[in-house]
């Protein structure tokens, strides 16, 4: 068996309609966040494990795809985008706000060890203008790809956070909870808090995975928690959040008082958007200002990233060009070549031999007559 014809699990090679579509999308969201004053930034591919495993980003290494460089430093395919920009934008001039980028990121815990991804990062911004900036592109975003069929979902790290803080628990005991939380496993909750806290806080925090709906479940927890200011703001940000994508014309935006963080140098507002047709995630994103303090800089930032792969998926971008076969020969073929530009918007094929006539709408032929060539429609 020749190891040369297969694939390392998780990689694939692609054709056709996924690539053109993921560039397709590439150039839209390129384009898209430059008329909104975004810069773009590509960091390498390639960087030190250090940058995604250290306490603030908090990273595991197990799903990275990783190898010791000649000094036994370990390096690993880039796992995540916020991250490694987080660490190069440390050595920007702060008058930039806005940043973009696209690209890949190698994971072993996805179906595929690489994905292809389009993001975007504000810093240096107040916190309800870069969240709402965030939302409007990506509601922009997924207007130029013609999709239309999906919805926002909201979240905030503070509502767990706040309900947990009195407990005396454990790290380890608080990660399993929060990993119950995160899968809802209403009783494994119940179990946990109990075990450290009182019946009325294991409740409480039940009660809110739950918690997920339109704006009734925010007005629902406006009255329940008005005795609680943190609780409170949070809850009334969120609606006002909302308030601003409906006033966009999206009408399925809901919450999730429940949802905890799935990164952990998230440490505020956390959002997702969702294709209804299938229940793909095909944005995520949210608020990460912990993440600079490891570079002893204090610094509002938030963002979001597009899977890519999700969105090309579901486009369906139209050519409607017209198909053209030239047919020539060796000696006719530069001839050929100049012709090409008489058929601007066209796709033109030069072929010697007419090999499949159902793949074009016009077939012509140059011939020889009298030592100069001419064109002739088949």
């Amino acid at each position: 068996m020749n190891i040369f014809m297969f694939l390392p699990a998780g990689s694939q090679d692609e054709i056709g309609n996924s690539i053109n579509n993921r560039f397709k999308a590439y150039e839209l969201f390129r384009n898209l966040t430059f008329k909104r004053g975004f810069k773009q930034i590509s960091t390498p591919v390639v960087e030190y494990a250090e940058t995604f495993t250290n306490p603030y980003a908090g990273m595991s290494l197990t799903n990275m795809l990783k190898w010791f460089d000649r000094d036994g430093e370990i390096e690993v395919l880039r796992p995540d985008w916020t991250a490694a920009i987080a660490r190069a934008l440390v050595k920007q001039h702060p008058s930039q706000l806005k940043w973009s980028y696209q690209g890949s990121v190698f994971r072993r815990d996805k179906d595929g060890i690489e994905s292809s991804q389009a993001g975007i990062e504000i810093v240096h911004t107040p916190i309800f203008l870069g969240e709402s900036e965030c939302l409007l592109t990506a509601v922009a975003y997924l207007k130029e790809l013609n999709i239309s069929n999906y919805l926002i979902e909201l979240g905030h790290t503070g509502i767990f956070e706040e309900l947990t803080a009195n407990l005396e628990i454990s790290e380890e005991k608080l990660e399993k909870l929060r990993q119950a939380m995160h899968d809802k496993r209403s009783d494994e909750v119940y179990q946990l808090v109990t075990s450290v806290g009182s019946e009325r806080e294991a409740t409480e925090l039940t009660d809110v995975i739950e918690a997920y709906g339109s704006f009734d479940v925010i007005e629902s927890y406006e009255q329940k928690w008005q005795n609680n200011p943190k609780l409170l703001a949070i809850v009334q940000h969120l609606k006002q959040l909302a308030n601003v994508v409906k006033e966009t014309g999206v009408e399925d935006v809901i919450v999730d008082l429940g949802r905890v963080k799935n990164l952990p140098y998230y440490c505020g507002t956390m959002f997702r958007g969702y294709l209804k047709e299938n229940g793909a995630t095909c944005f995520s994103g949210g608020r990460y200002d912990k993440l600079y303090e490891q570079f002893e800089d204090k610094k509002s930032a938030v963002g979001l990233a597009f899977d890519v792969d999700v969105l090309a998926e579901n486009l369906s971008f139209s050519e409607n060009r017209e198909r053209i076969c030239i047919l020539a020969s060796e000696e006719s073929h530069v001839y050929a070549e100049n012709l090409r530009s008489s058929y601007p918007g066209a796709i033109v094929d030069v072929q010697y031999e007419l090999v499949n006539q159902q793949r074009y709408d016009k077939i012509i032929k140059i011939v020889n007559e009298n030592n100069q060539y001419k064109v002739v429609e088949v």
